[in-house]
């Protein structure tokens, strides 16, 4: 298991760090940066088992689309708008996301209940191999704070290119 209170202590003191790499790596271009997260997050998903931490599940709300609502309120064998109503509020820029944290489909031993059809961004999280990553440096900052992998993937870029 991965110890959350010490990374917490530890990406927080990076994190200042991390924001100055950010800007470094915005130098590199598009699909230069973009083959640097795939291979890191290949690297990184290799020796981490994202069941030992489920820190996203603990922490975030992934933002829930039209079509993860209706499909997730077909598992659950009620209307969309009664699953939104369950578990689902607007943020503060429309978005729908959960209402509470932890994920209230996260089970104890951080497997999912929901796992075959959790919402796109969860399929997705932690974005660190998709394309157009110029377009969510910002974001992956962020997610240095909430993601081990995702962290020590700026662990291993900030040596290669300093912070």
């Amino acid at each position: 298991m991965i110890d959350l209170e010490l990374f917490r202590q530890k990406s927080s003191s990076e994190y200042p760090g991390n924001r100055k790499l950010v800007a470094k790596l915005k130098l590199l271009k598009g699909k230069q940066l973009d083959g640097k997260f795939a291979e890191a997050h290949e690297k990184k998903f290799q020796k981490i088992d994202c069941l030992t931490c489920a820190n996203c599940c603990k922490t975030t709300s992934p933002i829930f689309l039209q079509t993860d609502i209706e499909r997730l309120a077909r598992v659950f064998g009620m209307k969309p708008s009664e699953f939104i109503d369950a578990y689902l509020h607007r943020d503060e820029v429309g978005d729908y996301v959960l209402n509470s944290s932890p994920c209230p489909f996260l089970n104890a031993d951080n497997t999912c209940l929901v796992y075959a059809e959790r919402p796109k961004a969860c399929r997705e999280y932690p974005h660190t191999n998709r394309k157009n990553m110029h377009g969510i440096l910002n974001l992956t900052l962020r997610n240095t704070l909430v993601c081990p992998a995702v962290f020590e993937i700026f662990q291993d870029f900030g040596s290669q290119y300093g912070k």
